[in-house]
């Protein structure tokens, strides 16, 4: 059944949007997928205990999208439409732009410059505009006195930026990590319960809705660096840099990984990780082995969490729903308050002009323990090359498991080691790969200490 979205009276004058007083606070929506219509029926839903929370009322003033006649979820005739979103930049018609577009440029760019440049106050849920080019218009805002803000961008209806921001303001951040991404947590979730393979999982998530018809961004880790490289820039003061990200996806996680983890009292996840190291930043996103009995290792399904550190407040954990209309759209409604409410401050935890950028941690001088799997021929010698292969890298061996042999005559290899330089382990790699006894390409997965 369709649900329908009432319009609410839009006022014939503009409005200061951070002033006190009853009068409206004109929305313009741009972008009316699951999110989009998600805002408009909250709006609708709770428009009175919105009103006595923000002090006073919101009004959908115009709403745009790309196909006036698609079906939604809501009504979104009796709203003024306009054609090109960029038209939702007009200070005599609304106060507050709510961007949903997505996308890094294009039209969610253009939207946001505009809006920006002429006072208007921005809200979205794009993490990748934010992550891209966040430190550009933050400066765009803080030079026009609008307001920026992106709760939804990161983990959906987890209130994680507000916490980074503001609850954890008085720490020294030294270290987060989390599980950002829905999709690749369901999916390993569903190949660790059900023994299912990597392609078989996705599939189901595809289903359910948890995963689009190409689901590049999620399974090969954008979405999470998109994500991380924003919490980063708001613990550590530094510009939102996608460049400054390790990436890696979970696409090359088997089946024969989950069981092996477990078996070793770890589960696999996506994790995205960014901590401080010698006043140097490290910023990676990868599918690591995180110990059973650690608070992430039990988050399930499509759910995120966030653990970060502070340095008198200790570690904070928030977990939640990381997607979805209603979380997303919760978290765009809350900053509408917050503005509403006049509560500006910087759009990162501090102003954009004091964002300064840290070195990188090079990937090779990264050290930790990790995870080795191998499909080798099973016969004399083989030990014997892999035990060369991580002698000359000067790489310790702490845990080795071989089972029986496969109908083919192969077996897999699993090992682990001592803590080394990820470096190393790019050598060790190189080397197995070319032991012609080496069936498949090796996987290496980092430990991760949490």
């Amino acid at each position: 059944m369709k649900r329908t979205a009432s319009p609410l009276e839009a006022p014939a004058a503009a409005v200061e949007p951070t002033s006190g007083g009853t009068r409206p606070l004109r929305i313009g929506v741009a972008g009316l997928g699951t999110v989009g219509c998600g805002v408009l029926e909250l709006l609708a839903t709770n428009a009175a205990l919105l009103a006595r929370r923000a002090g006073r009322p919101f009004a959908v003033a115009a709403v745009s999208a790309r196909d006036r006649r698609r079906r939604r979820a809501v009504d979104v005739g009796a709203f003024p439409w306009r054609d090109n979103p960029l038209d939702l930049a007009d200070p005599g018609a609304v106060d507050i732009v709510v961007e949903l577009i997505g996308g890094a440029d294009g039209p969610a760019l253009a939207l946001a410059r505009a809006s920006l440049a002429r006072g208007l106050s921005f809200v979205t849920a794009n993490k990748a505009l934010i992550a891209h080019h966040g430190a550009e218009l933050a400066i765009l805002a803080e030079q026009s006195g609008a307001a920026l803000r992106f709760e939804a961008a990161v983990a959906g209806g987890i209130p994680i930026v507000k916490t980074v921001k503001e609850g954890l303001a008085a720490n020294r951040i030294d270290r987060l990590h989390g599980i950002l991404n829905g999709t690749a947590n369901f999916i390993l979730s569903r190949m660790e319960e059900t023994g299912a393979p990597f392609a078989e999982a996705l599939a189901e998530a595809q289903r359910k809705g948890y995963a689009e018809a190409d689901p590049s961004f999620d399974i090969d880790g954008v979405d999470t660096a998109h994500k991380t490289a924003i919490l980063a820039s708001l613990a550590f003061g530094v510009p939102p840099d996608m460049t400054a990200l390790t990436v890696e996806g979970v696409r090359h996680v088997t089946d024969v990984d989950i069981a092996y983890a477990r078996e070793l009292g770890y589960r696999i996840k996506l994790l995205g990780i960014a901590r401080l190291a010698d006043g140097r930043l490290d910023q990676r996103v990868h599918a690591c082995l995180v110990e059973e009995t650690e608070a992430l290792a039990r988050v399930r399904g499509a759910a995120n969490a966030i653990e970060v550190h502070g340095d008198f407040a200790g570690p904070t954990v928030i977990e939640g729903l990381g997607a979805g209309a209603g979380p997303t759209a919760s978290a765009v409604v809350a900053d509408l308050i917050e503005i509403a409410r006049g509560n500006k401050g910087s759009t990162f935890s501090m102003p954009a002009s004091r964002l300064t950028p840290l070195d990188a941690v090079p990937a090779a001088e990264r050290r930790g323990r990790f995870y080795v799997r191998l499909r080798v021929v099973d016969r004399i010698g083989v030990m014997a090359e892999i035990a060369i292969a991580l002698r000359d890298s000067g790489v310790s061996v702490e845990r080795l498991i071989q089972r029986a042999r496969e109908d083919d005559g192969s077996v897999h290899l699993i090992l682990t080691t001592h803590e080394t330089s990820e470096g190393a382990m790019r050598g060790v790699i190189e080397s197995f790969t070319a032991i012609e006894a080496v069936l498949d390409p090796p996987l290496m997965l980092r430990i991760e200490p949490i």
